[in-house]
């Protein structure tokens, strides 16, 4: 009995057993494709999520924007428009006096340059030895010169005896004559060339920053030419810039010289700049039926840059007022305050900064002005500030 227990055992063991032996059957091809998709998948989900969450983060808030008033200026809007950031005096295109092969740029482009600075070179070889030749050919006229004098103060001598006839000394005189004009004629020619020598150096007739750049060097340089076609090099003196906009015949009468107006560049929205209207043209545009009008930025800084369009508005102009300066004018719910003080929540680069301000009383219309602490143009965040933090990832809200 037990070894019929223990037989069945055995057989039950042996069942259980795994034959390895027998070949192993092949995995599915589409098992490994469905692992790839399934990787693939949880790639594209988890930057959902990302991407989600960080955009989560970016908050949305309402701006209003800081005004800078000029004396008797008042804030309402007569009208709008579109145009482009120019210099007050245009640009100035250089080319050679002389013509001459390209040797060197001395700048490039966006670079600031001062009056008298080099800009370009040319080959000055032809022209240095043009005038060592001409300077030796005055020291010879000079030579000559000398020697005719010589040779007259001693026929002179002997006319004086009556040696020597009068044709001889006339013969003399001419002598001495022609040589000083020849000696006078090589010396303004070195004087010519001298200029030339000194003119293959191109240089900066003012303070201003390289525009462009019209040529590649080794290319032959002339003077003049047709549209431009001598020039080199492009400058934009940014000492003073202006916006330059089209104004309708219709809308003549809302603006006159001297009038406040803002200057909103269409690449940075966040940027308002106070301006005043400095030039009405003279003539209307007959076809476009449109008068060109420019306005002066007051305060310009390095993110204007000429061409750029802008936005402009003009404000209406109150009566003046002898005793007001400029004020830095802010929307009322904007500043803010605390223990630490008066303060506001400023947009710049889409991220928040705190700054410190100090009011000086109500302006009317809705807004506070500033003392110190704002300049104006700066976007500030209104209404709720509930989790407002310094350089929090905001977006202004859409108008």
């Amino acid at each position: 009995m037990d070894a019929e227990r223990e037989r069945t055992l055995r057989d039950d063991l042996s069942a259980l057993r795994i034959d390895r032996s027998a070949p192993a059957k092949p995995r599915p091809r589409w098992l490994g494709w469905a692992w790839l998709a399934m990787l693939v998948l949880g790639f594209v989900a988890a930057s959902t999520v990302t991407w989600r969450l960080t955009l989560g983060r970016t908050r949305e808030v309402s701006v209003a924007y800081a005004s800078l008033s000029a004396p008797g200026a008042a804030a309402g809007t007569v009208l709008t428009g579109s145009g482009y950031v120019v210099t007050g005096e245009r640009y100035i295109a250089l080319g050679v006096r002389v013509p001459g092969r390209i040797e060197a740029y001395l700048v490039e482009e966006g670079d600031e340059v001062k009056a008298g600075e080099p800009l370009v070179e040319l080959d000055a070889r032809p022209y240095e030895a043009s005038l060592r030749e001409a300077r030796a050919g005055r020291r010879e006229a000079r030579a000559n010169m000398e020697l005719r004098r010589k040779e007259l103060a001693r026929l002179e001598e002997l006319r004086r005896r009556d040696v020597a006839s009068e044709a001889d000394l006339d013969v003399k005189v001419n002598q001495l004559r022609v040589a000083e004009a020849e000696a006078e004629r090589l010396a303004a020619r070195v004087a010519q060339l001298e200029l030339d020598l000194e003119d293959t150096v191109l240089r900066a007739p003012s303070d201003g920053v390289v525009l462009e750049k019209l040529k590649e060097v080794s290319e032959i340089a002339v003077p003049g030419g047709f549209a431009g076609s001598g020039d080199l090099i492009r400058l934009a003196n940014l000492a003073e810039l202006r916006a330059e906009l089209d104004v309708n015949e219709s809308d003549l009468s809302k603006v006159r010289l001297g009038q406040p107006a803002q200057v909103v560049p269409d690449a940075y929205p966040d940027r308002r700049y106070a301006a005043s209207v400095v030039k009405l043209a003279p003539q209307i545009n007959r076809q476009k039926g449109t008068l060109e009008v420019e306005v002066r930025i007051l305060e310009p800084d390095a993110w204007l840059r000429p061409d750029m369009s802008v936005r402009v508005t003009f404000f209406e102009e109150a009566a003046p007022d002898a005793g007001e300066a400029k004020r830095v004018l802010a929307p009322r719910e904007a500043i803010r305050s605390d223990a630490q003080g008066e303060y506001a929540w400023v947009v710049r680069e889409e991220r928040l900064r705190r700054l410190a301000v100090r009011s000086a009383g109500d302006a009317g219309d809705g807004r506070v002005i500033v003392a110190s602490g704002l300049s104006g143009g700066e976007a500030l965040v209104v209404g709720d500030a509930e989790g407002l933090r310094e350089d929090l990832a905001v977006r202004p809200a859409p108008p």
